[in-house]
């Protein structure tokens, strides 16, 4: 007897959109292999408003028909930062962006995770992309959700170099403090940091076959990407963007195009030159249990390939 396929795997997407967020949203909400149960958005790239609009874009330019929820517009403890500096004032600067037909649900996004993970005690992966900010607000008014999580995949931090400061991802930066919550958890957690992302670079020929697919959608990933390689340019002297927040839900779909190893990671609180700082004890010196599995290597090829057949599932 052939065998059945697999159950979609239900998922909550977090994310503040941003051309990388975007991106991601599209992709998991192509693939069958999800369940995609909501969006929920933060503050981040732009604030809590351009975020929320970005998402219900992407919402209508992929058809799907998933609720939006808004969440928090500002960090736990210290001031908010932006990037409009990298993604525009809009958050996805670039490509003609319509005015989306419905808008998002009433309530909070952490509320709706806390009610949509107890209603699926142990099915439900989440996949922020952005700070960490509604899942700690999730964890500290239902602590009891935290077990009944399958998992945690976080695009945020690095184990080296940062790109807001010298030793902090913005991700991290943005709410440290509630990244320290999540990775106290003890929620099963995997993370992306810079380390990895900075492997898959959008040169001209990937952003091409975006646009090669002749699509509304392959259109709309390529004038993304093109907008984004301009900060990258201007930073890193590369030729394109790191596409950061996909690698998430690529995982999830083809784990064997990525390396990871498990490791001991802390958020640097201090208010000094580290404060974000994903403190990765790459080599276990500390001895300390490891909290997270930390992605380390990617087949940038293969990534992107990935990309371009499922956004070209998009008619």
């Amino acid at each position: 007897m052939p065998l059945s396929p697999a159950p979609a795997l239900p998922v909550i997407l977090d994310g503040d959109p941003g051309h990388d967020d975007a991106i991601n949203f599209l992709l998991a909400l192509i693939s069958p292999e999800f369940q995609v149960l909501g969006l929920t958005t933060v503050f981040g790239n732009v604030g809590l408003d351009r975020t929320t609009h970005n998402a219900l874009i992407v919402r209508e330019l992929s058809g799907a028909d998933v609720p939006i929820f808004a969440g928090a517009d500002r960090p736990l403890v210290r001031g908010r930062i932006s990037a409009e500096a990298v993604h525009g004032d809009s958050g996805m600067d670039g490509p003609d962006l319509p005015t989306p037909t419905r808008g998002a649900e009433a309530g909070h996004a952490a509320q709706f995770i806390i009610d949509t993970v107890r209603a699926r005690p142990g099915q439900v992966t989440l996949v922020p992309t952005g700070p960490l900010t509604n899942l700690a607000l999730a964890f500290r008014l239902a602590p009891d959700i935290v077990p009944l999580i399958r998992q945690v995949v976080w695009m945020g931090g690095s184990t080296d170099t940062g790109n807001w400061t010298p030793a902090a991802e913005f991700n991290a930066l943005a709410d440290p403090h509630a990244a320290q919550i999540v990775f106290t958890s003890g929620v099963p957690l995997t993370m992306f940091g810079l380390n990895v992302t900075h492997q898959a670079i959008a040169h001209p020929a990937r952003v091409a076959a975006f646009r090669a697919l002749g699509t509304r959608v392959g259109e709309f990933a390529a004038v993304l990407l093109e907008f984004f390689a301009g900060h990258h340019c201007e930073r890193y002297g590369w030729d394109g963007g790191a596409l950061h927040d996909p690698m998430t839900v690529a995982w999830l779909l083809r784990p064997d195009l990525f390396t990871s190893r498990p490791m001991h990671v802390s958020v640097d609180l201090t208010a000094g030159p580290s404060a974000g700082r994903t403190v990765a004890d790459v080599w276990n010196v500390t001895g300390q249990p490891r909290n997270a599995e930390v992605v380390t290597g990617v087949d940038a090829d293969g990534f992107f390939a990935l990309l371009v057949e499922r956004l070209g599932r998009y008619a």
